[in-house]
């Protein structure tokens, strides 16, 4: 694969997006550029990962596209976010998760106040279709997530991180989004509660149809589950392609997944090797 500063092409028709998103630019407070013209696409139905370190500009991408820039004195100042089929980056965050958008945040944020069942009451806050259709749901996502039916009565301040993290999940689940953008769901978590939470990704995203951008540093857990992945460093896109060849790819092993061919390199050889990566050349 070799090395570009934006996405390759749509990894599917255009026809087939949920998402795409052309060349955006971020600005903070004004001066702060961010984002420099990131490009990636989301197929409907699929699951695509935003792979990174800590501060590589994941979580900025996404709060982009779900409009949540503005709360922190941030803007799309160049570029297009098209959501199904329409431009979006002047609704309100209200608006689209009434077109189907919703973004679970970085380190959960459950009201800690509420009952875990109060906490997934407000996802549907945007429904106008009964209480007999969000019950319906509220027992669908039960389903998904037992520990939650288990805890439905507890404080959610009071629950673990893995609960917590269903919780979030569940509460987004409660708009009947076709689109969830999800921050970090491994962050705090143990090995295993993070296989658990991907594996019922995997299992919405295949019964229910929902398309999923995922904001992960955790890259070998994230390209077991996405079929496709953008790896950001320092605000732009650096390398994109289907989560096998990525998973494949020298750089990429070397420098995400701490897999290595051949003897342990030391740090002058690491220092070395970094200067020469493809993708910063």
């Amino acid at each position: 694969m070799t090395a570009q500063t934006q996405a390759t092409p749509a990894p599917a028709p255009a026809q087939d997006l949920i998402l795409d998103v052309s060349n955006i630019e971020v600005i903070y407070d004004h001066v702060i550029l961010v984002l420099k013209g990131v490009s990636l696409v989301v197929p409907r139905g699929g699951i695509v990962a935003i792979l990174g370190a800590n501060g590589a500009g994941k979580t900025t991408t996404l709060k982009a596209i779900s409009n949540l820039l503005h709360a922190e004195r941030g803007e799309v100042t160049k570029g297009s976010i098209v959501f199904e089929g329409e431009e979006v980056q002047a609704l309100s965050p209200n608006d689209l998760v009434r077109r189907g958008c919703i973004q679970v945040m970085e380190g959960r944020h459950c009201f800690g106040h509420l009952t875990i069942e109060e906490n997934l009451l407000t996802g549907a806050f945007t429904r106008r279709d009964g209480k007999a259709a969000i019950r319906e749901d509220m027992e669908k996502i039960y389903a998904y997530f037992p520990r939650l039916k288990e805890r439905r009565h507890s404080m959610s301040g009071y629950t673990s991180g893995g609960e917590q993290q269903m919780c979030a999940i569940g509460r987004a689940l409660m708009s009947r989004p076709k689109m969830i953008l999800l921050d970090e769901p491994s962050m705090g978590l143990a090995p295993q509660i993070v296989e658990q939470i991907f594996e019922i990704v995997r299992d919405i995203n295949a019964r229910e149809g929902v398309s999923f951008l995922v904001a992960e540093q955790n890259t070998n857990m994230a390209l077991r589950y996405a079929t496709f992945g953008y790896i950001m460093e320092t605000g732009r896109i650096v390398m994109d392609g289907d989560a096998k060849s990525l998973r494949e790819n020298e750089d990429v092993k070397e420098f995400y997944l701490g897999v290595s061919e051949g003897d342990k390199k030391s740090f002058r050889d690491v220092k070395s090797y970094k200067r020469r990566k493809r993708w910063l050349a």
